[in-house]
């Protein structure tokens, strides 16, 4: 009885670090600095990273995507760390933008919580969930 869940543990354990190397290898890729200053959206989209069935769709943002649980959400994922309406990516004047919806488990960029209205820039890594998104051209 000990042995298999000896085994148990160390695949949760494996499976934990591989996905925090995962997130580590997305998170330090540099973004494409040729173009340099700030972007216009009317380029850039948003590229799952995972979930990996949906890896590189791409989303085209024309003026504001809800993404959430709930049926009524613009993309509805599921995702049992996602709320039902959980945060919103907007086109604002050219520039992509995002926000958290009061989600329980709030939204991140580059690692960092969101709080208001952040810009998004290409090469940024948004996690909703356990949702993954790179900006992209």
């Amino acid at each position: 009885m000990v042995r298999p869940l000896q085994i148990l543990v160390m695949v949760v354990a494996i499976l934990f670090f591989a996905r925090v190397i995962r997130v580590a290898t997305v998170q330090v890729r540099p973004p494409d600095e040729a173009a340099g200053g700030r972007r216009r959206s009317q380029n850039l989209h948003i590229e799952f990273i995972e979930p990996l069935d949906r890896a590189g769709q791409r989303l085209d943002i024309d003026a504001a995507v809800v993404i959430g649980r709930s049926p009524e959400c613009d993309v509805q994922m599921n995702d049992n760390f996602l709320s039902s309406r959980h945060a919103r990516i907007a086109n604002d004047s050219g520039e992509l933008s995002i926000e958290d919806l009061e989600s329980t488990n709030g939204t991140y960029v580059n690692q960092q919580l969101v709080k208001g209205r952040v810009h998004l820039e290409r090469g940024d890594i948004v996690q909703v969930g356990g949702v993954l998104f790179e900006v992209v051209r």
